[in-house]
């Protein structure tokens, strides 16, 4: 499994190294260029992710993809994910906040049955609920060398090669 992890981070490196997000033309989406992957803000009640209920906002998206490989009926099967994010996390019970910077790169490779596995380089936010993943409940800061299998029913599996991982909510209690 870790020969598996570097050997797709060397494959990502390889591929932001000969096509950077900031390097696509405008417009170049149609035919497999790099294009906009904007990250929507939302909301979680209190006991979705955190204890109390959470507001998240990006305040900053230069997030591109790029597809990489789409199966017969059109629908991506690898896509690369790079590009500077900084987003908001605010508890809506108390109005505190905190920035995160969730700027990693990420290549996706999506199984036909719905399930998913990401090898990231750096830092990314997943959200976990209740025996949601092999991490507890909550929205996590992950940062480093590591995999995440989605299984259809979106269960998730963090595999760290190097890194941390940080529960945001910590920030908001």
């Amino acid at each position: 499994m870790r020969r598996a992890v570097l050997t797709t981070v060397m494959m990502v490196t390889a591929l932001l190294a000969g096509a950077a997000p900031a390097q696509a033309a405008e417009g170049s989406g149609a035919h497999g260029g790099w294009v906009p992957a904007p990250q929507a803000g939302f909301e979680q009640p209190a006991g979705a992710r955190c204890d109390f209920a959470i507001r998240a906002q990006p305040v900053l998206d230069e997030v591109r993809k790029l597809v990489l490989d789409t199966y017969a009926d059109g629908k991506p099967k690898r896509e690369l994910y790079a590009g500077d994010l900084l987003v908001d996390y605010i508890n809506l019970e108390t109005g505190k906040s905190t920035r995160v910077d969730a700027s990693g790169t990420a290549l996706i490779d999506y199984g036909a049955d719905g399930s998913m596995t990401w090898y990231v380089v750096g830092p990314a936010i997943f959200g976990f609920r209740v025996d949601g993943g092999n991490l507890a409940r909550g929205m996590w800061l992950i940062d480093g060398v590591y995999t995440i299998a989605f299984t259809p029913t979106y269960y998730k599996t963090v595999t760290m090669v190097h890194g941390t991982s940080h529960n945001i909510c910590d920030d908001l209690d």
